[in-house]
């Protein structure tokens, strides 16, 4: 919070409970506009401000406003890290991930979406037999958690976070390649994982 801008202001009684199960922390103010349920996923800009809380559980009087407080915004950072390959999917791959979310929920409209964690990776190759330096990728997966702004027409936004799954096979031979999707709400990256393996090896159909 270095830098966020500071002002003296009383916390609400509503939230004395909160401060005294936070001692040396902070309560933060959300904007209830985005985020219905405070207890679950937060996105960084539906944060208005917090309550700092001194050691004694007792607020301290001193507020601090969030500089990113505003509109929230996708975030495929930790997909798109120059340490992974990902030249199966579309480029950039955030923008690939988006419309397959966008596809799969069923007339929702998407209004942001971000990677929460960071996601799972699998690629299955052969080595050349004549240079041990080229790989033949045959399929390749990756599993994405994420956090997604959602809102139905006449309705109040919600956020669903889950792992969205991508499976393609047949990589290695022109015209054969298929792609399978797996969008997966609530599910942990733990468990994204371990269905990684899985699901990569299943003979998968066209999404």
């Amino acid at each position: 919070m270095a830098g966020w801008r500071r002002e003296r202001r009383q916390l609400p009684e509503h939230l004395i409970a909160e401060a005294a199960a936070n001692p040396g922390g902070s309560v933060a103010e959300i904007d209830g506009s985005v985020v219905s349920d405070p207890d679950g996923y937060v996105p960084a800009e539906a944060i208005i401000g917090c309550y700092l809380v001194g050691p004694d559980g007792h607020a301290t009087g001193e507020y601090v406003h969030n500089p990113s407080f505003g509109p929230v915004h996708d975030d495929w950072a930790r997909l798109e890290s120059p340490d992974r390959w990902l030249g199966w999917l579309p480029e950039p791959a955030g923008q690939g991930v988006r419309a397959q979310l966008q596809d799969m929920l069923a007339g929702q409209v998407l209004d942001w979406a971000k990677v929460t964690d960071e996601p799972a990776f699998l690629t299955v190759g052969a080595r050349s037999s004549n240079d041990p330096d080229v790989l033949t990728v045959r399929r390749a997966a990756v599993a994405v958690p994420f956090a997604l702004g959602v809102r139905k027409p006449a309705a109040r936004p919600e956020i669903l976070t889950g792992v969205l799954t991508w499976v393609a096979v047949g990589l290695d031979m022109p015209g054969t390649r298929r792609d399978r999707v797996w969008l997966d709400f609530g599910m942990t990256r733990e468990r994204a994982e371990e269905l990684l393996q899985q699901r990569a090896n299943e003979d998968s159909g066209t999404s």
